[in-house]
């Protein structure tokens, strides 16, 4: 299996605000962090150049997290204080709000990865054997989550997710 990796730091400038408001610690209230972004992609097979990914072609996965993540108010869908939140973004145009299933890296990663599998693999002419198999998100150096599945489980867990992301 051939693996290739992509990774945005954080001098990349991924700004986000978002709020964890189950949590019982400072965590529920709005806080901010400079995300940073690893992705692995895997391939059984090289393409004519010998790659698994051309990495100078990622530019359309730069401009989503930018627009997800650059400078971004993440709300999470079933947020109490969703409303209020939305509403800074319109009509007062006070933060880009971005409605997420869940917030937190965890949240984040599944996202990300359900996303670069079932939209960005196919939009950007990749094969059905490359297969983006882990997606890590750090908060800051030290921390960190990610997911991570299988081709062979990702249809199972696929399914589930489904009605969150689109």
């Amino acid at each position: 299996m051939y693996v290739s990796t992509k990774r945005y730091g954080h001098e990349a400038g991924y700004s986000i605000c978002y709020r964890q408001y189950k949590a019982d610690s400072h965590c529920r209230l709005l806080h901010g962090y400079s995300l940073a972004f690893e992705f692995e992609f895997q391939s059984p097979t090289l393409d004519v150049r010998n790659w698994v990914c051309d990495f100078g072609g990622f530019r359309t996965l730069k401009e989503f997290l930018e627009d997800y993540f650059d400078h971004t108010l993440l709300v999470a869908h079933d947020d109490p204080m969703r409303m209020e939140q939305e509403q800074i973004d319109s009509p007062w145009g006070l933060a880009k709000v971005r409605i997420i299933h869940k917030t937190g890296c965890e949240g984040i990663s599944e996202f990300l990865f359900w996303y670069i599998n079932e939209v960005w693999l196919r939009e950007n002419g990749y094969p059905g054997n490359v297969f983006c198999r882990k997606v890590r998100v750090f908060e800051t150096p030290s921390n960190s989550a990610w997911y991570e599945s299988t081709p062979e489980e990702w249809p199972l867990e696929r399914e589930a997710l489904e009605e969150a992301y689109r």
